[in-house]
């Protein structure tokens, strides 16, 4: 139904999301340093970069199908697979997620790497999360996701092996456009960049959408 095409400027936007106020380039009230760019290399060749600014924030890639030519969204039923590689810079946090009108989000997932071996797998639709270790996880390493869109339960498998089912759902007129992103922690739930770090990054390999 749908594979990425982070180059696609029909298919993603870069360096703007309504998820942020007035849509970016900064969130402070989400605890992040992020100021969002749309210079094609923090993001479109599918390394998700983030670079610090003289001022303190950070320079972030985010691309979002909301606002696209194409327009985009995953709707109930559908399944998503990605494989990532996740970063190894404290302060990190990655991404890929769901969002419309102020809300709609599913995490299928986040990532800070002061917990190494932690996935974060959350509905913020109908509530329902799971903090998922695996001593496959951690920084640097491939992930490979699959999340199953479920109206009545969204599940998580997590490099071919199922962890999480919230027997929530989405409902099954529930649609939203898709953000993959890096931010920045600023430090009030997760550690901020270490001093001396400049630069981190994430890389997706692919990211597609089937439609059953």
């Amino acid at each position: 139904m749908f594979t990425a095409d982070f180059t696609s400027t029909a298919q993603w936007v870069a360096g703007r999301s309504w998820a942020y106020p007035d849509g970016g380039p900064t969130n402070p009230g989400d605890d992040k340093l992020d100021y969002l760019v749309a210079d094609p290399s923090y993001s479109r060749t599918g390394t998700f970069r983030a670079t610090r600014r003289l001022e303190g924030l950070w320079n972030a890639g985010l691309l979002t199908t909301e606002g696209s030519e194409e327009g985009f969204t995953v709707r109930a039923g559908d399944v998503l697979e990605a494989r990532v590689r996740l970063p190894v810079e404290t302060g990190a946090w990655p991404a890929i997620w769901t969002w419309r009108d102020g809300g709609q989000e599913i995490d299928v997932f986040e990532y800070h790497p002061d917990h190494p071996d932690l996935l974060e797998l959350s509905n913020r639709v109908r509530g329902g999360y799971r903090y998922h270790r695996d001593p496959a996880i951690g920084p640097g390493r491939w992930v490979d996701l699959v999340v199953e869109f479920g109206s009545w339960s969204v599940v998580w498998w997590v490099n071919g092996e199922r962890a999480y089912t919230d027997r929530r759902g989405v409902g099954w007129r529930w649609y939203a456009h898709l953000i993959v992103n890096l931010s920045v922690c600023a430090g009030r739930y997760h550690p901020a960049p270490d001093p001396g770090t400049s630069a981190m990054s994430y890389e997706v390999a692919h990211l597609r959408v089937y439609r059953p």
